[in-house]
């Protein structure tokens, strides 16, 4: 019987993973909006699943997942930390922070290699690099936190600081290096709140800087970037922390409904 890959949610990045794994000679099974993981329970005994809805959705997934498929979990969302998993009784998730880049009508772009960790490590690790896209497997919980930590302070501070200056991240390192570094100590008071530990700046401002320069032009601001000032705001107001430069950001250039 052929081995069997199941992919939660098929946007692009998750047809990127469905594609590696294809390439792996695994039969994907796709399960979609319109269908329940417990659907496919004793029909399947997948190798892997992979969780590939968006951040906003992966709370409410998660309550969903199979006791039966629990161990088999891979998470790829942007803005994860292991509180998150932790909420829903996870012990032991595969979780790898994607530093590629998948937009419709475009090629995949690398930032710099992505990082995994877990029991399905080296198979997703396996399946990208059938697609020549760069990872590496860490080798410890503590490591794994660090890269999640990393690549929520390079999303956040990129794309909070570009609703005030836009333009892409060799631009807001060259010119707009005060901002930010004001947006950056923000979100590390943050992440420091919700990983219940003081980072260590100096390695992760090293990392932020060698991700900038991974791909100097990549822009600063999606189209989600409102989202993620506003939920960081929210954690700050609940850990009753003072983030000065996210305030100021929201007060100027977020919609006021928002605000």
């Amino acid at each position: 019987m052929n081995k069997t890959v199941v992919v939660v949610g098929l946007g692009e990045l998750g047809s990127v993973f469905a594609r590696g794994f294809l390439k792996l000679g695994y039969t994907v099974v796709p399960v979609t909006r319109h269908h329940r993981m417990q659907d496919h329970v004793g029909l399947l005994n997948p190798e892997a699943v992979i969780i590939a809805v968006g951040e906003g959705d992966i709370h409410a997934l998660l309550t969903e997942v199979p006791v039966e498929w629990k161990d088999k979990v891979v998470l790829i969302q942007n803005e994860l930390l292991p509180r998150d998993w932790l909420a829903h009784s996870f012990e032991n998730p595969t979780v790898i922070s994607v530093w590629f880049e998948k937009k419709k009508g475009m090629d995949t772009k690398v930032v710099i290699p992505s990082p995994v960790f877990g029991p399905k490590a080296a198979l997703v690790s396996a399946a990208l690099a059938t697609l020549d896209l760069p990872s590496f497997i860490v080798e410890s919980a503590d490591a794994l936190e660090y890269e999640l930590v990393l690549k929520n302070l390079y999303i956040l501070t990129t794309n909070i600081a570009g609703l005030a200056v836009g333009g892409n991240v060799a631009q807001l390192a060259g010119g707009h290096a005060d901002l930010m570094n004001a947006v950056a100590e923000d979100v590390l008071k943050i992440q420091d709140w919700l990983t219940y530990r003081l980072q260590d700046r100096t390695q992760l401002m090293a990392g932020l800087k060698k991700a900038f320069e991974g791909d100097p032009q990549h822009n600063c601001m999606g189209r989600s970037a409102p989202v993620r000032l506003q939920r960081a705001l929210g954690f700050a107001l609940e850990a009753n922390l003072e983030v000065p430069a996210l305030r100021d950001i929201a007060d100027k250039h977020l919609n006021p409904r928002l605000s």
